[in-house]
């Protein structure tokens, strides 16, 4: 450090005692006046604290002992006793340094006389944090492991091992301390973190899921390589924090331009407000995007007939009315670019608020990302095996679920299918070692309302109950059905997966994702479906199958009724009683041994 010189050091003022404080303090004149001169003299030494603060951070970085190493021996345990004390400790050295407007180091070196001691109360904060983050199943750090503090001696260029125990290559200063001629010793590059895909990222992410639900000793180590990948994935994309909506996320964005689906109005107040009415002369490339823009949306021409006649304040429910003003009657209600824009906003927010209290979604919102509150039996990489609420209507059940909140089943793409096809081979040999047979059935018949995450249910029957299976949903099927309707009662997919070009796939060809349905497997590749044409007049939630299912198995109907929820770690015995029949047949083991 060199000494300043003159021109530096002639507008440094020194500083005054500070005076007693007066008697009354509680005065807003006084407290104003107070302000003020600390503004005034925060302005006037803030070049002789800035002289001060390097010497205070070489003598700071004097105290670090190179040859200490950064783990020692202390004599507690995160979250024992005087753990709330160490963090009420902790946090008032926060509150001191942001009220006196100082370094946090130099506080806790007042405080704590030795700033290891506050390192070690950091990494205590952050593994509390973590352990009310993952629940009763985390396995995390018992006592501190000296990762801030060797973070520190790295920042301050002291020489030592690192965390993992590697030596630090040469210094700037060493290296010029080599003559002229001689070669410079070989040193690694410095790790860098890689950014990673999409893919390759929910792959790392299902390895730490996977190795905290199986307690692994290196569960730690993943969500550390996981956190620093997400980190950097979140740091290369643009602007961080804002969400741009796209035409993948609203139908009603895409397609382009709207130039020759609407016309601009064109008075002042209409203009102001951006409002716009139907082209009446479309070409037909204009026709083919509005309809595909439309596609799909709830409620359909119904919908926009009920908006035509909120539109209308004269409306009278009459024929002769509605004949005498059929021209403006059918004209569509537009939106203007506004109006679309912010249902695209509202339909995110309503869907971000669905995600967060999904009971199925794994929580990549909060940071490190958690869990569901569903148990997680067996984790693969697009998908994951969970239990049924209690009570169930068959002992043993279990639940398919995809990663990604889908509203049904096709919503799916082919790997995810795969992988659901993989956990209904796993379970129907796990059943069948049971001497027990299996049937699979997903309810979307509420998907479109509720938007609910799609599962798909496995329940074990007796041989001989589920040889009669079809004959019961058939009957269920025919008799919940409206008495006129535009589909077909039953879609036979078992018979469809016999014909050439259906197989595994006749379920995904013989319905579409966009109309609510229900559909039971009796084999792997086919079974049994229905269209449900009135949402209002089908059972709610999954009581249609639980009806069937428990009529079969001779349930009680307050057991058939009763619909429950997740809790929190609530079901650990049920989870590994089930688990430890599952090992055997769980083929995401083989996922484990694969690299991200």
């Amino acid at each position: 450090m060199h000494e300043p010189s003159a021109s530096d050091i002639e507008q440094i003022h020194s500083r005054r005692p500070r005076s007693p404080p007066g008697k009354f303090t509680s005065s807003k004149e006084d407290r104003d006046a107070k302000l003020r001169q600390a503004e005034v003299s925060e302005q006037l030494s803030a070049p002789q604290r800035d002289f001060e603060s390097d010497e205070a951070s070489d003598a700071e970085h004097a105290k670090l002992d190179a040859s200490e190493p950064a783990q020692r021996e202390v004599n507690y345990t995160f979250g024992d006793k005087g753990s709330q004390w160490r963090m009420t400790k902790l946090k008032g050295v926060y509150r001191v340094a942001e009220e006196t407007r100082r370094k946090v180091d130099d506080v806790a070196l007042e405080k704590y006389g030795d700033i290891r001691d506050f390192d070690d109360a950091r990494e205590e904060e952050r593994e509390i944090e973590r352990r009310k983050t993952y629940g009763k199943d985390y396995v995390g750090l018992e006592k501190p492991s000296g990762e801030f503090y060797q973070e520190r001696k790295m920042e301050a260029g002291l020489p030592g091992r690192d965390a993992e125990g590697f030596e630090p290559g040469p210094s700037a200063a060493n290296t010029m301390a080599i003559g002229q001629g001689q070669r410079l010793p070989e040193v690694d590059a410095p790790m860098t973190t890689k950014v990673l895909e999409t893919t390759a990222l929910n792959k790392l992410k299902a390895q730490m899921m996977r190795a905290k639900l199986m307690k692994a000793p290196n569960a730690t180590q993943l969500e550390e390589e996981y956190n620093l990948a997400a980190a950097a994935s979140k740091a290369n994309s643009a602007q961080p924090g804002t969400v741009v909506l796209s035409e993948m996320d609203d139908r009603q964005l895409a397609y382009g331009s709207r130039t020759g689906e609407v016309r601009q109005l064109s008075g002042r107040r209409a203009q102001e407000r951006g409002t716009v009415e139907e082209n009446e002369d479309m070409s037909i490339e204009d026709m083919v995007r509005a309809e595909k823009r439309s596609r799909g949306v709830a409620g359909g021409e119904g919908r926009q007939l009920a908006e035509r006649i909120a539109k209308d304040g004269k409306f009278v429910d009459d024929l002769d009315y509605m004949d005498d003003n059929a021209t403006r009657l059918s004209k569509r209600i537009m939106k203007s670019d506004g109006q679309l824009r912010d249902v695209a906003i509202g339909d995110f927010q309503k869907m971000s608020k669905i995600l967060d209290t999904c009971p199925l979604c794994f929580k990549d919102s909060t940071d490190p990302p958690g869990p569901p509150v569903a148990p997680v039996v067996s984790l693969a990489t697009r998908t994951y095996l969970t239990l049924p609420t209690e009570p169930e209507i068959s002992r043993g059940g279990a639940m398919i679920a995809p990663l990604q909140h889908r509203l049904n089943l096709l919503e799916c793409d082919d790997d995810e299918w795969e992988e659901i096809r993989n956990f209904m081979k796993s379970l129907t040999r796990l059943y069948a070692a049971q001497n027990k047979s299996v049937i699979f059935y997903e309810n979307a018949a509420h998907f479109p309302s509720r938007r609910g995450h799609a599962t798909l249910n496995a329940i074990p029957l007796p041989s001989d109950l589920a040889d009669g299976a079809p004959a019961y949903f058939k009957e269920a099927i025919l008799s919940s059905d409206e008495q006129w309707s535009q589909h077909k009662p039953v879609i036979d997919t078992q018979a469809l997966s016999a014909r050439p070009g259906y197989g595994k796939w006749a379920f995904r060809k013989a319905l579409v994702k966009e109309m609510p349905y229900f559909h039971v497997f009796f084999t792997l590749d086919g079974g049994m479906g229905h269209v449900v044409e009135d949402s209002r007049r089908w059972p709610k939630g999954d009581l249609f199958a639980r009806e069937i299912i428990g009529g079969m198995l001779d349930r009680s109907m307050e057991t058939i009724k009763r619909q429950g929820r997740w809790d929190k770690g609530g079901d650990a015995k049920r989870v590994e009683g089930f688990r430890r029949k599952w090992e055997a047949y769980d083929w995401t083991k083989a996922l484990m041994d694969q690299g991200p």
